[in-house]
C-alpha cells in the first residue's frame, strides 16, 4: 500500500479534538510525515491559526507571542527538531512560560535510517535537561488523553512540556542505502 492510499490513523484526529477543547488556537510546525493527518486537518479547520516554518525554533518565538497575545499554541516537530531548539528553549526557563510541543519520534522501534538513532535515543534527555516535562505515549488509545494533560498541566503550571509519540505509532519509515 503506498503512502497516498494509506488509511490515516485515528489518533491525530482525536489530538486536533483535544487542540479544540483546550482552546488552543495556533499550531506551528516544520513538515512532518508522522504528524501529516494532524498537519491537514488543522489546516482544515477555520478556526485554527496554522503556520509552517521553516526551522523548529521559529515555533517558540511564535507560541510566546501567541501566549503574551492571549492565545494557546501547540508545536508539531520531530524528535530531530529537538535538537534544533536548544538555545532557543533557554527563554521558556527564564521567563517561565507555558509551552507544548508534540514530538514524533525516529530512530527507535524499527527505524532503518542511521541518520536518526542519536537524537532519537537522546530526545527525552535532552527536552528533560532544558526543562521539559516528558509524557511518553504509545499506544493509540493513549494519545488523546496524554495530549489533554499536557495542555492543561503546560498552561496551569506555566511549564514546558513535550508529548513524546513513540515510533511505534507511526511505525518504522523503510531507508536505502
Amino acid at each position: 500500500m503506498n503512502d497516498s492510499t494509506a488509511q490515516a490513523p485515528a489518533w491525530p484526529a482525536e489530538i486536533h479534538k483535544v487542540l479544540r477543547a483546550t482552546d488552543v488556537k495556533q499550531v506551528c510546525y516544520v513538515p512532518d510525515g508522522g504528524h501529516k493527518h494532524l498537519i491537514n486537518l488543522c489546516h482544515d479547520d477555520p478556526d485554527l491559526a496554522v503556520m509552517p516554518l521553516t526551522t523548529e525554533e521559529e515555533g517558540i518565538g511564535v507560541l510566546t507571542g501567541a501566549w503574551l497575545g492571549g492565545q494557546r499554541g501547540v508545536l508539531l516537530m520531530q524528535c530531530s527538531g529537538a535538537g534544533n531548539c536548544v538555545n532557543q528553549f533557554g527563554l521558556l526557563r527564564i521567563c517561565n512560560l507555558p509551552f507544548v510541543t508534540l514530538v514524533t519520534m525516529r530512530g527507535e522501534w524499527g527505524e532503518a535510517n542511521p541518520w536518526q538513532v542519536p537524537m532519537g535515543q537522546n530526545t527525552e534527555p535532552v527536552l528533560e535537561l532544558c526543562g521539559f516535562t516528558c509524557h511518553r505515549v504509545e499506544k493509540p488509545e493513549d494519545v488523546a488523553p496524554t495530549v489533554e494533560a499536557s495542555i492543561d498541566f503546560a498552561y496551569l503550571a506555566s511549564t514546558p512540556v513535550a508529548v513524546i509519540l513513540g515510533q511505534r505509532l507511526n511505525g518504522a519509515k523503510k531507508f536505502h542505502n
